[in-house]
């Protein structure tokens, strides 16, 4: 009997001593070591290097991660499946308010979690009708302005003369009245054909419903109804100043043809409405970055000299949060470390472009980098509330018919038009995909 008091007795201390963890190696008490992560990636062209990114991880630390990367075009059709699995994703994308209704239940609250305060601007993030923080960008895109600074020097003028819409409108308006002499003009071309007229219906649009949209209680959490048009006002001068400071006559500007990244390239050119995708084509033109930056949509409303640039994104995080506990705690852990170490942030941002993150690596891109260092001196970063357009690809071929008869005829009356299709049609084409 005293054998066997003796060997339960042994039992029990075994037990005690495990529990104790000393045979787990868990730091601080948490589950990220004894957990793994599972990322079902969004963005096909970045597996290769997710796939070293995850390698990196679990050499350093031991967890396994697993990147499985859906086919272009397939995320949403990948994403259902592999739910339904036993070992579903720990982490995935939530890239919309669409994405957060049919998946919001499914996200883990990222408030206050320690990858959420790692952000550098809170324009990243997707909430449910509740405040839950279901999902965060983890890369994104921008666009505004392109300025050359060597052409803008070679006019008498630098980056720091253009600080708000009435100090570009001077420095837009001197140079184009100087083009012959100068041998460059203000703006590229501005045509409205479908290669082009998504800058102007869509990407500059984007000044009007942004500044509508933080007037409003709820700064558009979900698409409204109906717009109002507040803004259409600074809309009008922005554009305006863009067609009438080109050397393309703005009747002209209907039929399309123009090639705008080229004449900026080839320095015809000051300025030139466009994002960071255009780096590409313009390095391999021989510009270079150190003659290149972006300026936000400059347009006459207060307050405007702290603006950043348009920036969104559909590639935002999410954290499956009825995964196991040690996994979610693992897959935050994996996060965090991407976004914070310097290695690995520095792999991700080659092959995202940049990530928005306080301590991740700085972007090669220089107009993503300019949208970085806009966030991180504190200026305000105009989301892509863009993407609200309801029935979109109809609501966009109204405003492009109306601004086309406007540039034909500069009239009041047909300024008026073009607000119509912005309000009216908005209202419209709302009804006709919601009933």
């Amino acid at each position: 009997m005293k054998k066997f008091f003796a060997l339960l007795l042994v039992l029990v201390l075994a037990v005690s001593l495990a529990a104790c963890g000393g045979e787990t190696g868990k730091d601080d008490g948490d589950d990220a070591k004894t957990g793994s992560v599972y990322w079902l990636n969004f963005k096909p062209e970045s597996d290769a290097a997710l796939q070293e990114i995850a390698k990196m991880y679990t050499d350093e630390t031991g967890v396994k991660v697993t990147v499985v990367t859906a086919a272009s075009g397939t995320y949403n059709d990948t994403l259902t499946a592999e739910m339904d699995k036993a070992t579903p994703p720990t982490l995935f994308v939530v890239g919309n308010d669409a994405a957060v209704k049919d998946w919001g239940e499914f996200c883990y609250d990222l408030t206050d979690t320690e990858i959420a305060k790692e952000l550098n601007t809170d324009a990243y993030q997707l909430f449910d009708a509740d405040g839950k923080l279901c999902s965060i960008g983890y890369c994104y895109e921008c666009y505004g302005i392109i300025v050359n600074k060597a052409l803008l020097d070679q006019a008498g003028y630098s980056m720091d003369d253009i600080t708000n819409f009435e100090t570009l409108k001077a420095v837009a308006e001197d140079i184009h009245a100087r083009a012959n002499d100068l041998g460059f003009d203000a703006f590229t071309s501005s045509g409205m054909d479908d290669s082009s007229s998504w800058r102007f219906t869509g990407h500059l649009a984007n000044l009007e419903y942004y500044y509508e949209s933080v007037d409003a209680p709820d700064a558009w959490k979900t698409c409204p109804a109906e717009i109002k048009g507040t803004y259409m006002d600074n809309y009008k001068a922005l554009y305006d100043l863009m067609v009438v400071n080109s050397a393309t006559d703005r009747a002209q500007l209907a039929a399309g043809g123009f090639d705008a990244n080229a004449e900026f390239a080839e320095g015809k050119a000051v300025f030139y409405a466009n994002g960071n995708w255009e780096w590409s084509s313009l390095n391999e033109k021989g510009l270079k970055a150190e003659d290149l930056t972006m300026i936000p949509y400059y347009c006459g409303v207060e307050g405007e000299e702290k603006a950043g640039l348009n920036c969104g994104t559909e590639n935002y995080w999410a954290v499956n949060a009825e995964a196991k506990e040690e996994d979610i705690e693992a897959t935050l852990a994996f996060m965090k470390w991407l976004v914070t170490d310097a290695e690995a942030s520095a792999k991700a941002v080659e092959t995202f472009g940049v990530m928005p993150y306080k301590n991740a690596a700085e972007s090669s891109n220089p107009f993503l980098a300019q949208a970085n260092a806009y966030a991180s001196a504190g200026n305000y970063t105009m989301p892509w509330v863009t993407n609200f357009q309801p029935n979109v690809n109809e609501y966009r071929k109204g405003i492009v018919s109306a601004m086309n008869a406007y540039n034909a005829d500069p009239t009041d009356a047909n300024w008026d038009a073009v607000e119509s299709a912005f309000v009216a049609g908005w209202a419209s084409n709302y009804a006709a995909v919601n009933g």
